[in-house]
Parts: structure tokens; sequence; C-alpha cells
């Protein structure tokens, strides 16, 4: 598979970057790196039970880069032509526990990671995908079925002009198939085509109806990857108000926000994500980042703290370590508040 812009998932590379406070800061211009593959098989309850067209998420550094992919009969998935550089790996499942798994691609590719789903206590998924699963569970089995003839083309085979004539073909059948039309966007990004897979993302929204959070995400994403923060602000915001349960559209919102200045809405953002995904590493990431515009190095550290809990071993977190002690030299550089009046301002 190409690089895909959107998909759904996330951890932050603390290694490429200079040993300074404001190594934080987020990097939308990445340097082109040698490129890695990422395999794995996902299971339900145990090693016997393939997941099968179980959708995996990838999230690049910085939130820059996003990659699907969807098991296939084996509960196989691979997304190849990937960048070095520390990713998350992410599945959430209706009625099994949502997985969050770093990855660590600084010097080679990972290749055969088992993920085993465990059921949740409730059987519903954290992050509310049953609607949408039960939508695409109530299009013709024949749709369904060329979709995931059309997954397995661009995930596993790499053939993204197949895979466009599946999605294409289940959308004939199926009109309001929003997702396949989704899908047929990320075929689109995976040849570099961006332009049409922005029309496919606005064809998703238009299908359902303007109800689709996901397809709005994709969109605000995309104008965000150019710089039109605005129009990424607005759909991103669109997205939010369609899903709110789902912390990645809190997640991209409060990226855009802290990449406009307005930090005060990109930190409430990013709290909302965390109270939502309080597992997932970019996000207290994001959280750094804003608290060491703010100069509020105290907060800083304890993000970064918390980074390191969620990420301890990896190249991503020992670098980590690393920039915490900086942080630590400010925070003991920074007069303690005073309890009755105003606290002093950080020295210069």
């Amino acid at each position: 598979m190409r690089r895909l812009v959107f998909g759904f998932l996330l951890v932050v590379s603390f290694l490429a970057v200079p040993c300074s406070v404001h190594a934080f800061q987020i990097d939308t211009n990445p340097a082109p790196e040698h490129k890695f593959t990422i395999s794995g098989n996902v299971y339900l309850d145990d090693t016997n039970h393939p997941a099968v067209n179980v959708l995996v998420q990838l999230q690049g550094s910085e939130g820059a880069d996003r990659w699907d992919a969807a098991t296939n009969e084996s509960g196989g998935f691979t997304i190849y032509d990937l960048k070095s550089a520390q990713y998350a790996l992410a599945i959430d499942v209706q009625g099994y526990q949502p997985v969050n798994v770093p990855v660590d691609l600084s010097f080679a590719s990972t290749r055969g990671l088992q993920i085993i789903l465990e059921r949740s206590e409730s059987g519903e998924s954290a992050h509310h995908a049953a609607a949408v699963s039960t939508h695409e569970l109530s299009m013709p089995k024949k749709a369904r079925d060329l979709v995931a003839s059309g997954k397995a083309k661009l995930y596993d085979q790499h053939d993204a002009a197949g895979a466009l004539a599946d999605f294409k073909q289940a959308v004939t059948i199926a009109p309001d198939y929003y997702e396949a039309e989704y899908v047929a966007a990320m075929a689109y990004l995976s040849q570099g085509k961006r332009d049409e897979a922005s029309g496919s993302f606005q064809k998703a929204v238009d299908m359902s109806g303007g109800k689709y959070g996901a397809g709005f995400v994709g969109l605000g994403t995309l104008a965000v990857d150019k710089k039109d923060y605005p129009q990424g602000e607005k759909l991103l915001r669109q997205g939010v108000a369609l899903s709110p349960d789902f912390w990645l559209a809190h997640y991209e919102l409060g990226r855009t926000l802290f990449l406009e200045g307005h930090t005060d809405q990109a930190q409430a953002s990013a709290e909302q994500a965390r109270s939502l995904a309080p597992d997932t590493p970019i996000i207290y990431r994001l959280l750094a980042n804003i608290h060491l515009k703010e100069k509020d190095y105290r907060s800083a550290e304890a993000d970064i703290d918390e980074y390191v809990k969620l990420d301890p071993d990896s190249a991503a977190g020992r670098r980590a370590k690393q920039l915490r002690d900086e942080v630590a030299q400010k925070v003991d550089a920074q007069p303690q508040p005073v309890a009755d009046g105003p606290a002093p301002k950080l020295q210069q």
C-alpha cells in the first residue's frame, strides 16, 4: 500500500529531534526516510479464531501520515512503504476491548505481530463503532463481498486499481454504501491522487446525508495537510459533532488549533481526547507541545512522564526520557507560584 494520509491512530517519535525544549513542536515537513513494513495477525479471544475483515489503523509521527488495513481470511494484515519512525497501531471492534500498540520502525521492519482481542465486559466498543458497523451490515451481501475483495486487493495485493473497481461496483449495487466510498478514498490516496480522494470523502459524506463523521475527519485532515487550517478546523468540528466519542476527531481538532496558535482551545480538545483514550501516547505529545508553548514546564513534565509510562522501551520512549531531563531543568528554574497572589513570571 502506498502512503495513506488518512486512517485512524498514533504514536510520535522523539528520536530524530534535537535535544531542546522546543523539539516537542510538531514538524509538518518531515524529511524522506527509508521504507519499512509492518505485518501481523489479529485474533478474537485466542489464536484459533482469526479476526476477518477487521480494520487496523496506523498513525505515524506527529499525526501527519495515516494508514488503514483490513485483515484477510487468516486475520493477517500488512502495511508497507513506511518511513523510519514511531507509530501506533489501533484496533476497535464492537464487543471487544480497544487495542493500542506502539510500534518502533526506527531501524527495521516489524513482522509477525500477534494481537488477540479480548471481549469487553459491556460487549460494546468503547469508541462506539457499532453504528457504522450496523449500517454496513445492512448493505447487500454482494456489495459487502466486493468491499472485502477490494480491501484485500488494496492492502494485501497492492492493487489499488482493482480495489477501486470493486469499491465502485459496490456503490453501484448499494448507492448509500458510504463506507465503500470511504475506502475508495483510501485507494486514491495510495495512488497519490489527493483530489480524487477528497472527492470520495465528500461523496461518502453526501451519501450519508451529512452524518458520516469519519468522512468529515478525512476531509478535515486533508485540508490541514494542505495547511488550510481554517477549513480543516471547520470540517473537524463537524466530525466531532457527529462522532463526539471518537477520540481522534478531538485530537485532530486540537492539533489543528495548536497549529493555528489557539492554545487554550487546543488544550481543551486534547484533554477531551485524553478522557476518551487515556492510554494513547500521542495525546500526551500534543499536550506537552501546548504546555511548552505556554512555558508551563511542570505540566509539560507530567505529560512527558505519561508518555514514557505508555511507551517506555521504544526508541521514542528513550528519547522522551532524555528530553524530560531538559524540561526538568526548566522546572527547577521556574519559580513556585505564590499562594496569595499572582504567579511570578518565568525569568528569561
